[in-house]
């Protein structure tokens, strides 16, 4: 019995489209694997001559025996000839009679040291690696290189392979495979070192970035996070992590993090269009940071045919700066849309935490004075509001999802005499959801509520009622146009909304799809109020900033017939 031992690779070809005129590759029975590897392991030949073809012959039967035994097959006949010896175009015609392949029998894969006891390191497996399956050269180094990129995944910097065999009997046409590796002690993280030139910041904030304790341990995940929590702070313009091992005596990796801050404003600008509200510019500032503590500071302003209003903030960071911040704010806005003209004066303190659970959690504390017109009424009241929002998003894509959902709920209210106008309780609740099957046909369905409880609720100004209608509520009716009425026949908002809708998409080409949908909804002072009803059709094109989404639709109570455009992802 013979054995021998192959580190052959299955060859993988990154050259040129061979010409056609100087080679050809026929394997018998056909086999496009086989003649793939061969290709590509012989290369491209062009503009050679007849000479040169002949004397090329035996090398590239060798090389033609070498890519069919890469993947198995050792009882192999190649034959060669030129043809067209005479023409100036001649060609090297190689004919591959494959016979049977070889089979793997024994396949010992065995890790030793620490990472045989670590559940995520997995020992390589698969049909290719099986009793029976064809021998694949490709394969056994691909076994090697996956143990070998899972220690340094792990931390197994010092790991090696004791035994490494792929042993072939060709006349028995079986294979055994024999891998053995010892990997050795696991590395952990120690304490993170920052760089300090152009580095401002205190050590407390920069630690509250760190992801990890020190002697976790190692996990190239952890490494990676560190570096794109740093990044995306906003505070560095660059960031570089490094863990890297000295020996084998010293397991503990120092980290170190060459971070420099950023000295650059963020500016942003904007133009838009939405039938809502028309076309409209957007403009905003933003300073990274402040001082040593990470303080932000920004303000955006938007301008439209119906609202204008400016926001101004001052941002701290707390336990985690990505996730965790408390946000002051003001803000000027004016508003003159249907039957309500408006101008609110805002001043309030938030606190945002993202929650273990994925919880998006907002508490809020916000001073409003408003002086507004809405139907013959003319006020201006001021309320002090407390309140809370939660939300909560699962999206495949922040752009263009294919399935996800976003839930949100919140709740605000009043007290008179706490310089609030009127008692009162504001709450509202929404679910989107988005499912995609076969790739092309995609569901959407949302539903959102809201409701105002209180005794005074003539004193509630316009920007806390509620109105339907427009391109994100029930398409088919103008924006803000479905609503209570008062004895003029004006729109004066409403105690309760209700809004939901049902759609469904057809992709018929890269970027497009074809919608129809029925919405339904209204705002009302109870909870019986008689729902209006759209129905329509649309195409959505998608962009790099979302998709856009062209409407046309009838709104069926009314007769009437209103496009809608809007942008933005759908989630």
């Amino acid at each position: 019995m013979r054995f021998h031992n192959t580190l052959l690779f299955t060859l993988v070809s990154y050259s040129t489209v061979l010409v056609a005129n100087q080679i050809s590759v026929e394997v018998i029975p056909e086999n496009k694997a086989i003649k793939d590897n061969i290709e590509a392991y012989i290369g491209t030949f062009e503009d050679q001559d007849t000479p040169t073809l002949l004397r090329l012959q035996t090398v590239v039967k060798k090389q033609a025996i070498e890519a069919t035994q890469a993947l198995g097959y050792y009882d192999t006949q190649v034959h060669t000839r030129v043809r067209g010896k005479k023409t100036n175009h001649p060609t090297l015609k190689i004919k591959v009679l494959l016979g049977d392949p070889v089979y793997l029998r024994n396949v010992n894969i065995d890790i030793q040291g620490d990472a045989a006891t670590l559940k995520e390191f997995k020992i390589p497996s698969g049909q290719d690696l099986t009793t029976g399956a064809i021998l694949n050269h490709g394969v056994y180094e691909g076994a090697k290189s996956q143990i070998k990129a899972q220690a340094l995944h792990y931390g197994f910097f010092f790991g090696e392979f004791t035994q490494h065999q792929l042993l072939i009997n060709p006349e028995e046409k079986r294979a055994d495979i024999n891998i053995k590796y010892q990997s050795g002690p696991r590395a952990t993280l120690g304490k993170v070192t920052f760089s300090r030139e152009d580095n401002p910041f205190d050590e407390d904030l920069l630690y509250r970035f760190v992801n990890f304790k020190e002697g976790t341990p190692y996990n190239s995940n952890l490494i990676a996070e560190l570096n794109n929590n740093l990044q995306s702070s906003g505070y560095f313009e660059d960031v570089r992590i490094d863990a890297i091992p000295t020996d084998k005596e010293h397991t503990e990796l120092p980290v170190t993090a060459q971070v420099k801050a950023t000295k650059s404003r963020v500016l942003s600008m904007g133009l838009g269009f939405s039938t809502d509200i028309g076309p409209r510019t957007q403009f905003g500032w933003e300073r990274p940071w402040i001082n040593s503590r990470g303080h932000k500071l920004g303000f955006n302003t938007e301008v439209s045919g119906p609202r204008q209003n400016i926001t101004t903030w001052y941002q701290i960071p707390m336990e985690d700066p990505l996730t965790d911040n408390v946000r002051f704010t003001a803000g000027l806005q004016h508003e003159d849309i249907v039957d309500t003209e408006s101008t609110l004066l805002t001043l309030g303190v938030e606190r945002n935490k993202k929650l273990d659970s994925g919880w998006m959690r907002t508490l809020f504390l916000r001073w409003q004075n408003e002086t507004y017109k809405v139907g013959e009424e003319d006020a201006t009241r001021m309320f002090l509001m407390p309140g809370f929002n939660y939300s909560y998003l699962r999206s495949d894509n922040s752009i263009d999802p294919s399935k996800g959902y976003r839930l949100q709920f919140g709740l605000s209210g009043g007290k008179e005499g706490l310089l609030s106008a009127a008692d009162f309780i504001r709450y509202t609740g929404s679910a989107k959801g988005l499912y995609t099957f076969a790739d092309k046909h995609r569901f959407l369905s949302r539903i959102e509520v809201g409701g105002i409880d209180s005794p005074n609720y003539e004193k509630i100004p316009p920007s806390l009622r509620f109105y339907a209608g427009g391109d994100q509520s029930v398409r088919g009716y103008d924006y803000q146009t479905l609503s209570p009425r008062d004895d003029d026949h004006k729109k004066i908002g409403g105690r309760y909304m209700i809004a939901g809708s049902m759609e469904y998409q057809y992709q018929f080409a890269e970027k497009w799809r074809a919608a129809t949908f029925i919405d339904k909804g209204n705002a009302g002072d109870s909870w019986t109020m008689g729902l209006k009803t759209g129905v329509g059709v649309g195409i959505r094109w998608v962009s790099p900033v979302g998709p856009i989404r062209v409407d046309i639709a009838h709104g069926v109570e009314d007769n009437s017939v209103r496009l809608h455009f809007s942008m933005g992802p759908e989630l």
